[in-house]
């Protein structure tokens, strides 16, 4: 279950709480001492319910039957009868928990439940206004705790579909990023050795060469598998964690802000992205300081990678990961990405990607 859950069931407790003491305080009821007290206890139950839930979610199917028989616990005892909205949460916790037709089914039970007991109660209810009044306030409070619950699962299950495609876009820029240096590595290393071979005989010193040549395209070569597959194991965690990885390795490392639940998606496309561009600017912009400012918002995270390397023109198209590998990443996110350089200049690579939920 998503974790909105637990912070709309507390909000209609304390509503409810509130109102129960409400209806005490001002003379509204009998004032019981019993019931009030049974009241209270079975409120400050339900608070500890959505604890549990909260560190425990593997339980969410077993806390359902518990709030519910919370639920008629409270309502028993509570003299204004503002409790049975409570049961309007049960369809909702259910239709995330196992889907919108047992959601909807729920709802339909629940309002059934309230009518009957109408029916048995209070004969003839459906002339009296209030009674009217609260199967349609109830049955309004259904419809949009169905529709809440609705728009959570879709946006828990938009947040899993992003994680997804994050997850194919890393393998395609690592199939690229093999192609671009292992394949050319192997390319080299084959002209080295057709040229040991072609001169073994004429030229010694020639040949002798050319397979020191070819030895150091391969040992270029397993450089990049080894970070190929050390990228590929590595999934941060924590973003800050992961970049001061980098910053380890003679980058430059400022952070505004506090990380606060950055979801892996987002930490993992922000360290390849960051990973990425310190790459290129030690590979091909023979960059002798490279800098990592990350900022924290409100509103999402911003990455800022700069160099002070040969820069390049951005208006002339490149092989590789590039511009265009950056911008997929982000916009896998909702974000952005851009590239500014000039030749002579540096690099500034700018990567923003929104919160996916307000904090």
């Amino acid at each position: 279950m998503t974790r909105i859950v637990p912070w709309v069931f507390g909000a209609v407790y304390g509503i409810v709480l509130l109102a129960g003491l409400y209806f005490v305080v001002g003379g509204l009821g009998g004032g019981d001492p019993l019931r009030l007290t049974g009241f209270l206890a079975g409120m400050a139950m339900l608070f500890v319910v959505e604890v549990v839930a909260w560190r425990a979610p593997r339980w969410e199917v077993w806390l359902l039957g518990v709030r519910l028989a919370l639920f008629v616990v409270v309502v028993a005892f509570d003299e204004s009868g503002l409790s049975r909205v409570l049961f309007v949460l049960v369809p909702f916790a259910a239709y995330l928990a196992f889907g919108r037709r047992v959601g909807v089914v729920l709802g339909g039970v629940a309002l059934a439940l309230l009518v009957g007991g109408f029916a048995v109660r209070v004969p003839g209810w459906y002339r009296d206004a209030d009674h009217v009044s609260d199967v349609l306030m109830f049955s309004m409070g259904l419809v949009l705790a169905l529709a809440m619950a609705d728009v959570a699962l879709r946006e828990r299950r938009a947040a899993s579909r992003v994680a997804e495609l994050s997850a194919a876009a890393e393998r395609s820029r690592m199939a690229r990023d093999l192609h671009d240096s292992l394949g050319h590595h192997l390319t080299a290393v084959s002209i080295q050795l057709e040229k040991a071979a072609a001169f073994a005989e004429r030229d010694a010193g020639v040949a002798r060469q050319a397979l020191a040549d070819a030895r150091t395209s391969v040992g270029r070569a397993l450089e990049d598998v080894r970070a190929s597959v050390g990228a590929l194991r590595a999934e941060p965690a924590r973003l800050v964690d992961a970049l001061a990885g980098l910053a380890a390795d003679g980058v430059d490392l400022h952070v505004d802000g506090e990380e606060r639940g950055t979801d892996q998606a987002t930490a993992t496309a922000l360290y390849r992205a960051a990973q990425e561009a310190v790459t290129n600017a030690r590979r091909h912009g023979r960059a002798a300081t490279v800098g990592i400012t990350v900022t924290f918002g409100a509103h999402g995270t911003r990455l800022v990678v700069t160099d002070d390397g040969i820069g390049f023109d951005v208006t002339t198209p490149r092989d590789g990961f590039g511009l265009l590998g950056l911008r997929e990443r982000a916009a896998l996110l909702g974000g952005t990405a851009t590239v500014d350089s000039t030749p002579g200049a540096g690099t500034r690579v700018v990567v923003t990607v929104p919160a996916i939920l307000p904090p």
